[in-house]
Protein backbone atom coordinates (compact mmCIF):
# COMPACT_ATOMS: atom_id res chain seq x y z
CA UNK A 1 0.00 0.00 0.00
CA UNK A 2 1.80 3.14 -1.46
CA UNK A 3 1.31 6.25 1.22
CA UNK A 4 -2.13 8.57 1.42
CA UNK A 5 -1.52 12.12 0.24
CA UNK A 6 -1.68 14.99 2.38
CA UNK A 7 -0.76 13.18 5.66
CA UNK A 8 0.28 14.74 8.71
CA UNK A 9 3.42 14.05 10.18
CA UNK A 10 3.93 14.41 14.18
CA UNK A 11 7.08 14.66 15.40
CA UNK A 12 7.99 14.60 18.87
CA UNK A 13 10.69 16.53 20.54
CA UNK A 14 11.28 17.92 16.90
CA UNK A 15 13.03 21.00 18.53
CA UNK A 16 15.92 19.14 19.60
CA UNK A 17 18.93 18.65 17.19
CA UNK A 18 17.40 16.11 15.45
CA UNK A 19 13.94 16.53 15.66
CA UNK A 20 14.99 20.35 14.08
CA UNK A 21 16.86 18.30 10.73
CA UNK A 22 14.09 15.50 10.89
CA UNK A 23 11.13 18.82 10.24
CA UNK A 24 13.15 20.19 8.22
CA UNK A 25 13.84 16.82 5.68
CA UNK A 26 10.09 15.96 6.01
CA UNK A 27 9.14 19.25 4.65
CA UNK A 28 11.82 19.94 2.23
CA UNK A 29 11.46 16.38 0.95
CA UNK A 30 7.85 15.67 0.69
CA UNK A 31 6.51 14.36 -2.42
CA UNK A 32 2.73 15.63 -2.07
CA UNK A 33 2.57 13.06 0.69
CA UNK A 34 3.03 15.44 3.57
CA UNK A 35 0.30 18.46 4.71
CA UNK A 36 1.30 19.21 7.61
CA UNK A 37 4.42 18.79 10.01
CA UNK A 38 3.41 18.62 13.76
CA UNK A 39 5.56 19.08 16.10
CA UNK A 40 5.07 18.44 19.67
CA UNK A 41 8.08 19.54 22.45
CA UNK A 42 7.98 20.87 25.95
CA UNK A 43 10.35 24.18 25.08
CA UNK A 44 9.46 25.75 21.65
CA UNK A 45 11.50 27.11 18.75
CA UNK A 46 8.92 29.80 17.00
CA UNK A 47 11.75 30.04 13.97
CA UNK A 48 10.67 26.40 13.34
CA UNK A 49 7.38 27.65 11.60
CA UNK A 50 9.29 29.58 8.77
CA UNK A 51 10.58 25.87 8.02
CA UNK A 52 6.83 25.47 6.14
CA UNK A 53 6.33 25.78 2.85
CA UNK A 54 3.01 27.05 1.17
CA UNK A 55 2.42 23.23 0.45
CA UNK A 56 3.63 21.73 3.82
CA UNK A 57 3.07 23.57 6.74
CA UNK A 58 5.11 23.30 10.12
CA UNK A 59 2.68 23.73 13.37
CA UNK A 60 4.15 23.65 16.89
CA UNK A 61 2.44 21.96 19.90
CA UNK A 62 4.07 22.18 22.94
CA UNK A 63 3.65 19.65 25.88
CA UNK A 64 4.76 17.30 27.93
CA UNK A 65 5.96 13.84 26.26
CA UNK A 66 5.23 12.43 30.03
CA UNK A 67 1.94 14.30 30.20
CA UNK A 68 -0.27 11.41 28.78
CA UNK A 69 -3.78 13.86 28.46
CA UNK A 70 -0.84 16.62 26.22
CA UNK A 71 0.34 13.21 24.32
CA UNK A 72 -3.42 12.55 23.48
CA UNK A 73 -4.31 15.90 21.93
CA UNK A 74 -0.99 16.02 19.96
CA UNK A 75 -1.58 12.82 18.36
CA UNK A 76 -4.91 13.56 17.25
CA UNK A 77 -5.78 13.35 13.62
CA UNK A 78 -2.41 12.53 13.01
CA UNK A 79 -1.17 9.62 10.14
CA UNK A 80 2.45 9.05 11.02
CA UNK A 81 4.12 9.48 14.48
CA UNK A 82 8.20 10.09 14.66
CA UNK A 83 8.82 9.72 18.00
CA UNK A 84 12.50 10.98 18.74
CA UNK A 85 11.96 12.84 22.25
CA UNK A 86 14.11 11.86 24.50
CA UNK A 87 16.15 12.75 27.33
CA UNK A 88 20.00 11.79 26.42
CA UNK A 89 22.26 12.23 29.72
CA UNK A 90 25.48 10.04 30.59
CA UNK A 91 26.72 12.41 32.76
CA UNK A 92 24.24 13.04 35.40
CA UNK A 93 22.79 15.89 34.93
CA UNK A 94 18.95 13.98 35.57
CA UNK A 95 17.78 12.34 37.85
CA UNK A 96 17.17 8.28 36.93
CA UNK A 97 13.25 8.90 37.88
CA UNK A 98 13.20 11.82 35.48
CA UNK A 99 14.90 9.69 32.57
CA UNK A 100 12.42 7.24 33.00
CA UNK A 101 9.85 9.27 32.99
CA UNK A 102 10.15 10.98 29.84
CA UNK A 103 12.10 7.86 28.28
CA UNK A 104 9.62 5.49 29.53
CA UNK A 105 6.80 6.64 30.07
CA UNK A 106 6.73 9.36 27.53
CA UNK A 107 7.26 5.80 25.07
CA UNK A 108 4.26 4.30 26.54
CA UNK A 109 1.80 7.24 26.29
CA UNK A 110 2.97 7.73 22.46
CA UNK A 111 1.86 4.07 21.86
CA UNK A 112 -1.28 4.50 24.10
CA UNK A 113 -2.36 7.94 21.98
CA UNK A 114 -1.50 5.78 19.09
CA UNK A 115 -3.91 3.24 20.09
CA UNK A 116 -6.42 5.16 20.98
CA UNK A 117 -6.19 7.30 17.84
CA UNK A 118 -6.14 4.87 15.19
CA UNK A 119 -2.39 5.78 14.24
CA UNK A 120 -1.02 3.01 12.03
CA UNK A 121 2.39 3.98 11.82
CA UNK A 122 5.33 4.91 14.75
CA UNK A 123 8.73 5.34 13.88
CA UNK A 124 10.79 5.42 17.02
CA UNK A 125 14.55 6.81 17.50
CA UNK A 126 16.95 5.05 19.78
CA UNK A 127 20.20 4.66 20.14
CA UNK A 128 23.25 2.26 19.85
CA UNK A 129 23.49 2.56 23.51
CA UNK A 130 21.02 0.21 23.67
CA UNK A 131 23.34 -2.22 22.15
CA UNK A 132 26.81 -0.95 23.52
CA UNK A 133 29.48 -0.18 23.74
CA UNK A 134 29.50 -2.35 27.49
CA UNK A 135 31.02 -1.12 30.57
CA UNK A 136 33.29 -3.83 30.49
CA UNK A 137 35.25 -3.13 27.40
CA UNK A 138 34.02 -5.27 24.57
CA UNK A 139 34.49 -4.03 21.70
CA UNK A 140 31.92 -4.19 18.70
CA UNK A 141 33.99 -4.11 15.22
CA UNK A 142 31.69 -3.76 12.07
CA UNK A 143 29.13 -5.52 13.86
CA UNK A 144 25.50 -5.63 12.27
CA UNK A 145 21.87 -5.87 13.85
CA UNK A 146 22.09 -9.87 14.51
CA UNK A 147 25.77 -9.30 15.98
CA UNK A 148 25.91 -10.56 19.59
CA UNK A 149 27.71 -9.01 21.86
CA UNK A 150 27.28 -8.61 25.65
CA UNK A 151 24.57 -5.72 26.56
CA UNK A 152 25.63 -4.35 29.77
CA UNK A 153 23.75 -1.57 30.52
CA UNK A 154 24.43 0.33 34.28
CA UNK A 155 23.50 4.20 33.34
CA UNK A 156 19.60 4.94 33.09
CA UNK A 157 20.10 6.65 29.84
CA UNK A 158 20.74 3.17 27.92
CA UNK A 159 18.52 1.30 30.42
CA UNK A 160 15.89 3.52 29.54
CA UNK A 161 16.13 3.30 25.85
CA UNK A 162 16.42 -0.67 25.96
CA UNK A 163 12.84 -0.26 28.06
CA UNK A 164 11.12 2.22 25.63
CA UNK A 165 12.81 -0.39 22.42
CA UNK A 166 10.77 -3.43 24.33
CA UNK A 167 7.68 -1.38 24.61
CA UNK A 168 7.82 -0.13 20.75
CA UNK A 169 8.58 -3.40 19.14
CA UNK A 170 5.68 -5.27 21.87
CA UNK A 171 3.44 -2.84 20.06
CA UNK A 172 3.85 -3.76 16.26
CA UNK A 173 0.82 -5.45 14.82
CA UNK A 174 -1.33 -3.91 18.08
CA UNK A 175 -5.10 -3.35 17.47
CA UNK A 176 -5.71 0.23 16.98
CA UNK A 177 -9.27 2.05 16.94
CA UNK A 178 -11.25 0.96 14.25
CA UNK A 179 -9.52 -2.63 13.99
CA UNK A 180 -6.27 -1.43 12.46
CA UNK A 181 -3.38 -1.99 13.43
CA UNK A 182 -0.52 -0.29 14.93
CA UNK A 183 2.88 -0.78 12.45
CA UNK A 184 6.39 -0.20 14.46
CA UNK A 185 10.02 -0.11 13.56
CA UNK A 186 13.15 1.34 15.66
CA UNK A 187 15.90 3.26 13.80
CA UNK A 188 19.24 3.15 16.26
CA UNK A 189 21.85 6.02 15.06
CA UNK A 190 25.71 5.69 16.18
CA UNK A 191 26.94 8.88 17.13
CA UNK A 192 25.14 11.70 15.39
CA UNK A 193 27.42 14.55 14.16
CA UNK A 194 26.27 17.82 12.56
CA UNK A 195 24.66 21.24 12.13
CA UNK A 196 23.30 22.10 15.68
CA UNK A 197 25.18 19.42 17.53
CA UNK A 198 25.37 21.23 21.17
CA UNK A 199 27.73 18.23 22.38
CA UNK A 200 30.20 19.46 19.65
CA UNK A 201 29.83 22.94 20.18
CA UNK A 202 31.17 21.66 24.12
CA UNK A 203 34.03 20.44 22.78
CA UNK A 204 34.60 23.86 20.39
CA UNK A 205 34.35 25.46 23.54
CA UNK A 206 36.91 23.50 25.66
CA UNK A 207 39.14 23.53 23.09
CA UNK A 208 39.46 27.95 22.90
CA UNK A 209 39.82 27.57 26.38
CA UNK A 210 43.04 25.10 25.92
CA UNK A 211 44.63 27.91 23.04
CA UNK A 212 42.83 26.27 20.29
CA UNK A 213 44.57 23.00 21.15
CA UNK A 214 43.14 19.04 21.79
CA UNK A 215 44.96 17.11 24.09
CA UNK A 216 44.85 13.28 22.67
CA UNK A 217 43.87 11.17 25.79
CA UNK A 218 42.24 8.02 23.73
CA UNK A 219 44.43 5.49 21.32
CA UNK A 220 43.97 6.48 17.98
CA UNK A 221 42.99 2.93 17.44
CA UNK A 222 39.98 3.18 19.43
CA UNK A 223 37.59 3.47 16.46
CA UNK A 224 34.00 4.82 16.94
CA UNK A 225 30.89 4.93 14.13
CA UNK A 226 29.71 8.25 13.66
CA UNK A 227 26.75 9.56 11.37
CA UNK A 228 25.68 12.56 9.90
CA UNK A 229 22.56 14.27 11.35
CA UNK A 230 21.01 14.66 7.69
CA UNK A 231 21.56 11.51 6.81
CA UNK A 232 19.71 9.66 10.43
CA UNK A 233 16.85 12.18 9.23
CA UNK A 234 16.45 10.46 5.56
CA UNK A 235 16.87 7.47 7.10
CA UNK A 236 13.61 8.38 9.25
CA UNK A 237 11.48 9.56 6.53
CA UNK A 238 12.05 6.38 4.55
CA UNK A 239 11.66 4.19 7.14
CA UNK A 240 8.35 6.12 7.31
CA UNK A 241 7.10 5.63 3.86
CA UNK A 242 8.15 1.71 3.55
CA UNK A 243 6.21 0.62 7.10
CA UNK A 244 3.32 2.42 4.99
CA UNK A 245 3.58 0.62 1.53
CA UNK A 246 5.00 -2.85 3.64
CA UNK A 247 4.25 -3.30 7.07
CA UNK A 248 5.18 -6.52 7.24
CA UNK A 249 8.55 -5.90 5.71
CA UNK A 250 9.80 -3.89 8.22
CA UNK A 251 7.31 -3.63 11.01
CA UNK A 252 8.87 -4.70 14.58
CA UNK A 253 12.24 -4.37 13.26
CA UNK A 254 15.55 -2.30 14.44
CA UNK A 255 18.08 -0.64 11.93
CA UNK A 256 21.33 0.70 12.86
CA UNK A 257 21.49 4.60 11.59
CA UNK A 258 24.72 4.62 9.48
CA UNK A 259 26.62 6.14 6.18
CA UNK A 260 30.22 7.06 5.06
CA UNK A 261 31.49 8.71 7.75
CA UNK A 262 35.26 7.25 8.23
CA UNK A 263 35.57 4.89 11.85
CA UNK A 264 38.34 7.36 14.17
CA UNK A 265 38.18 7.80 17.27
CA UNK A 266 36.58 10.67 18.96
CA UNK A 267 39.01 13.06 18.85
CA UNK A 268 40.13 12.67 15.19
CA UNK A 269 36.71 12.30 14.31
CA UNK A 270 36.18 15.97 15.91
CA UNK A 271 39.52 17.29 14.22
CA UNK A 272 38.01 16.81 11.00
CA UNK A 273 36.09 19.75 11.86
CA UNK A 274 38.16 22.06 14.62
CA UNK A 275 40.80 21.50 12.19
CA UNK A 276 38.98 24.42 9.21
CA UNK A 277 38.88 26.66 12.79
CA UNK A 278 42.80 26.44 13.46
CA UNK A 279 43.20 23.71 16.13
CA UNK A 280 45.46 21.56 16.33
CA UNK A 281 45.61 17.87 17.93
CA UNK A 282 48.35 17.67 20.57
CA UNK A 283 50.26 13.92 20.64
CA UNK A 284 49.79 10.77 18.76
CA UNK A 285 49.57 8.71 21.39
CA UNK A 286 47.59 9.30 24.82
CA UNK A 287 49.20 11.76 26.85
CA UNK A 288 47.89 10.69 29.81
CA UNK A 289 47.74 7.18 30.74
CA UNK A 290 44.56 5.40 31.27
CA UNK A 291 44.84 4.39 35.20
CA UNK A 292 45.18 8.16 35.75
CA UNK A 293 41.83 9.14 33.64
CA UNK A 294 40.31 6.75 35.42
CA UNK A 295 40.93 7.55 39.05
CA UNK A 296 39.82 11.23 37.77
CA UNK A 297 36.27 9.56 36.41
CA UNK A 298 36.24 8.04 40.17
CA UNK A 299 36.52 10.99 42.05
CA UNK A 300 34.24 12.93 39.38
CA UNK A 301 31.86 10.12 40.65
CA UNK A 302 32.35 11.10 44.32
CA UNK A 303 32.47 14.58 44.26
CA UNK A 304 28.92 14.27 42.02
CA UNK A 305 27.60 12.19 44.98
CA UNK A 306 28.82 14.12 47.74
CA UNK A 307 27.72 17.55 46.01
CA UNK A 308 24.36 16.43 44.94
CA UNK A 309 22.53 17.65 47.81
CA UNK A 310 23.99 21.32 47.26
CA UNK A 311 23.99 21.75 42.88
CA UNK A 312 24.51 19.49 40.56
CA UNK A 313 27.54 18.34 38.92
CA UNK A 314 27.99 16.74 36.12
CA UNK A 315 31.62 16.78 34.39
CA UNK A 316 32.08 15.32 30.91
CA UNK A 317 34.18 12.25 32.49
CA UNK A 318 33.10 9.67 34.11
CA UNK A 319 33.42 5.94 34.50
CA UNK A 320 30.50 5.29 31.79
CA UNK A 321 32.09 8.07 29.35
CA UNK A 322 35.64 6.74 29.84
CA UNK A 323 34.34 3.13 28.87
CA UNK A 324 32.39 4.24 25.95
CA UNK A 325 35.02 6.66 24.96
CA UNK A 326 38.08 3.33 25.17
CA UNK A 327 35.66 0.99 23.33
CA UNK A 328 35.81 0.41 19.72
CA UNK A 329 31.86 0.11 18.73
CA UNK A 330 31.38 0.34 14.94
CA UNK A 331 29.11 -1.06 12.80
CA UNK A 332 28.90 -2.42 9.10
CA UNK A 333 25.73 -3.55 7.67
CA UNK A 334 23.01 -3.02 4.89
CA UNK A 335 20.13 -4.03 6.24
CA UNK A 336 18.51 -0.63 6.02
CA UNK A 337 19.54 -0.66 2.21
CA UNK A 338 17.96 -3.84 1.96
CA UNK A 339 14.64 -3.47 3.81
CA UNK A 340 14.08 0.21 2.87
CA UNK A 341 16.37 1.16 0.16
CA UNK A 342 18.60 3.54 2.10
CA UNK A 343 21.48 4.79 1.11
CA UNK A 344 22.84 8.32 2.48
CA UNK A 345 21.87 11.46 1.16
CA UNK A 346 24.88 13.28 1.94
CA UNK A 347 28.16 11.99 1.22
CA UNK A 348 30.98 12.36 3.75
CA UNK A 349 32.51 15.27 1.76
CA UNK A 350 29.39 17.55 2.37
CA UNK A 351 28.28 15.91 5.36
CA UNK A 352 32.02 17.30 6.66
CA UNK A 353 31.49 20.90 4.79
CA UNK A 354 27.72 21.45 6.26
CA UNK A 355 29.47 21.06 9.72
CA UNK A 356 32.61 22.46 9.14
CA UNK A 357 30.75 25.79 7.61
CA UNK A 358 28.46 25.70 10.78
CA UNK A 359 31.20 25.77 13.35
CA UNK A 360 32.98 28.42 11.48
CA UNK A 361 29.69 30.53 12.48
CA UNK A 362 30.05 30.84 15.57
CA UNK A 363 34.03 30.21 15.69
CA UNK A 364 34.04 33.88 13.01
CA UNK A 365 31.25 35.56 15.80
CA UNK A 366 33.85 34.23 18.95
CA UNK A 367 36.46 36.27 16.93
CA UNK A 368 34.50 39.33 16.23
CA UNK A 369 33.74 39.36 20.20
CA UNK A 370 37.77 39.64 21.12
Amino acid sequence: MAARRNQVYLVTGGCGFLGWHLVKMLVERSEGEIAEVRVFDLYLDDKMRHLGTEDVKVTLRQGNIANLTEVMAAVEGVDVVIHSASIVDVWGKVSPDKMKEVNVKGTENVVQACVDHGVQYLIYTSSMEVVGPNVKGDHFYRGNEETDYNINHVKPYPQSKAAAEALVIASNGKQVKDGKQLNTCILRPTGIYGEKHELMRTFYEQGLKMGRRVFRVIPASTEHGRVYVGNVAWMHLLAARKIQESPSAIGGQAYFCYDNSPYLSYYDFNMEFLAACGFRLIGSRPLVPYFILFLVALLNELLQWLLRPFFCYAPLLNKYTLAVASTTFTVETDKAERHFGYKPLYSWDESKARTINWIKAFDGEHSKEQ
